[in-house]
């Protein structure tokens, strides 16, 4: 049990700690009250893609012990934005759809600070671990 946990649980069903992330469809169902989420309508994003699940938890261990999120990208990233695992900026429509779900309910953290999915999102593509750098 460490002090400061940089991950940011994606689970639909919970809400709580500082850290966790609420999922969109919760937000939804609740007609999008309480605090407000600026979920703007494009995110800047990174990811580490991976087909197979045991490397991409192989991955988010590197990460919750400290490694940089750019360098495990550029290790373990499967996709063509291995240069950190950037993507750029996204907006709503164009992510399928647990990938942007994921995306828009995270906060926006830093390389330095990063916030992350975890567990990793699957979608058609393989198993993602998504980090969001703005929000606009």
């Amino acid at each position: 049990m460490g002090k400061k946990s940089k991950s940011a649980s994606f689970d639909p069903g919970k809400s709580s700690g500082k850290n966790s992330v609420v999922s969109m469809e919760n937000n939804a169902k609740a007609g999008g009250s309480g605090k407000p989420s600026k979920a703007g309508i494009a995110v800047k994003v990174r990811h580490i893609l991976c087909e197979k699940q045991s490397k991409c938890l192989e991955a988010l261990e590197q990460l919750r012990n400290g490694k940089r999120f750019s360098q495990v990208a550029e290790t373990y990233s499967e996709d063509k934005a291995r240069s950190g695992g950037s993507l750029g900026w996204m907006t709503r429509g164009s992510m399928v759809g647990a990938f942007q779900d994921a995306a828009f309910a995270l906060p926006v953290s830093t390389l330095d600070d990063p916030k992350y999915t975890d567990p990793p999102i699957r979608t058609q593509f393989g198993y993602h671990i998504i980090m969001v750098e703005g929000k606009r």
